[in-house]
């Protein structure tokens, strides 16, 4: 699974950025989805018009941890893994027999984004397994990205040398757009166009990056690592619709 956004849709983090960077243009002229496809030949891409595009393939992966890609309404997700709690989660979101994993992921998102201001990190607490997903929400032109707190599924994150963010669960993918830009994504970490990279198991705690050496001694990247002496405000997620206006508080 691919997806690359749009900096105007989701900023990416200035300390994955590498002095190197030995990036490319990831979303001109489709370089970075051509690259996909060609990779991934029974590739689906779907263009988010100007806040990037989202590429899914079912080949290459392990069938302990599947892909699923869902689109329900203006929100489309990409998620690979397996939901260990998913009877009970499926019965709360009140899904349907042929409701699947990536549904869950959908239906998390909504109730956060439509039905009240509830803590982020208590929702992604609530799925229990090992996943990595990447969400994108037309409609707000919001982007959600998470990963387990064991890192079970492969997930990578970058900047190409524009500053778009790549996000995909292939390195070799992530790299080719990025060059030394890249990292791989934090352990139990959440990211949303709205509010940045926090720790859904450190909520209150702020992540301190620490600088990705490779083998040739040259920056790239970085890790986010919780700082455990530095802590943050609560955050909420905005909503859409004529009900918006409490999610400036948050």
């Amino acid at each position: 699974m691919l997806a690359v956004f749009d900096k105007s849709v989701a900023q990416c983090p200035d300390e994955l950025k590498s002095p190197n960077p030995e990036s490319v243009f990831a979303l001109k002229d489709g370089n970075l989805a051509q690259h996909f496809s060609s990779v991934h030949p029974n590739a689906v891409t779907i263009n988010l018009a100007q806040s990037g595009f989202i590429s899914y393939s079912s080949d290459k992966q392990n069938p302990l941890l599947p892909r699923l890609f869902a689109v329900v309404d203006d929100i489309l997700c990409l998620f690979q893994g397996h939901i260990e709690n998913f009877a009970p989660l499926k019965q709360q979101y009140g899904l349907s027999k042929t409701g699947n994993e990536v549904n869950i992921i959908i239906e998390a998102y909504r109730s956060l984004r439509d039905r009240g201001p509830y803590p982020i990190e208590h929702v992604i607490r609530d799925i229990h397994g090992k996943f990595a997903f990447i969400l994108y929400d037309c409609a707000s032109k919001n982007s959600f990205v998470a990963a387990d707190p064991d890192g079970s599924v492969p997930l990578f994150w970058g900047a190409d040398s524009e500053g778009h963010l790549v996000v995909s669960d292939d390195a070799e993918t992530v790299k080719k757009g990025c060059g030394k830009s890249f990292a791989p994504f934090p352990k139990g970490c959440f990211f949303t166009s709205s509010g940045g990279l926090r720790s859904y198991e450190h909520p209150r705690n702020e992540l301190k990056p620490v600088p990705r050496v490779d083998s040739s001694g040259e920056v790239c990247g970085a890790n986010f690592k919780v700082d455990v002496e530095v802590k943050k405000e609560p955050l909420g997620m905005s909503r859409v619709g004529s009900a918006a206006d409490w999610s400036s508080n948050y």
